[in-house]
């Protein structure tokens, strides 16, 4: 399939931002916030962050169907209870849903042409949503790796952290208790 990296901006300058996604060569920044906007770093809002993305050359795109804090699912089943954290397990429910598959159809057009970053605010992906939209993609046949920090980015592997996912043979994952 394809690659990508995930990145949390935290706290993080422009500037700093920008050298991360330079050592990996990212040309677009995939925002799968819910709410892309940051009152602690102002700079990272959807009003500013896509100016001065542009100014050093990366691409920016909300991917809305893909953002976190997602609600209990009404039709909720036993197949996500491994998650104890409500938030991962309210959002490994969404992972089920169309509108999920729509903004992982959005992200593989983006990655078709460019070398994108998922990001949200949380600098640790095991305490961020991205960690399960990477377990979604590694489980399909891509390459995820997160950019923490200054350290080399980490190649994501299912269930290193969190739950441990079964993947069927459609790539659709759950979470058994």
């Amino acid at each position: 399939m394809g690659a990508v990296w995930t990145v949390g901006h935290w706290t993080r300058s422009e500037a700093t931002f920008l050298q991360l996604l330079a050592g990996q060569q990212i040309d677009l920044v995939a925002d799968i916030r819910a709410h892309p906007g940051s009152r602690s770093s102002p700079q990272y809002g959807r009003d500013g962050m896509p100016g001065w993305l542009s100014r050093a050359g990366v691409g920016y795109a909300h991917l809305e169907q893909l953002g976190g804090r997602r609600r209990k699912q009404p039709d909720a089943d036993e197949s996500i209870q491994g998650w104890q954290n409500a938030s991962f397990r309210n959002y490994a429910d969404y992972t089920r849903t169309p509108a999920y598959e729509l903004g992982l159809d959005r992200l593989a057009a983006l990655a078709a042409t460019s070398r994108v970053v998922l990001m949200c605010a949380e600098p640790t992906p095991w305490r961020c949503h991205r960690l399960l939209v990477a377990n979604t993609l590694v489980a399909r046949g891509w390459n995820v790796e997160h950019i923490i920090g200054d350290a080399d980015p980490h190649p994501h592997r299912l269930g290193e952290w969190g739950a441990t996912p079964t993947v069927d043979a459609h790539g659709r994952l759950t979470y058994p208790a």
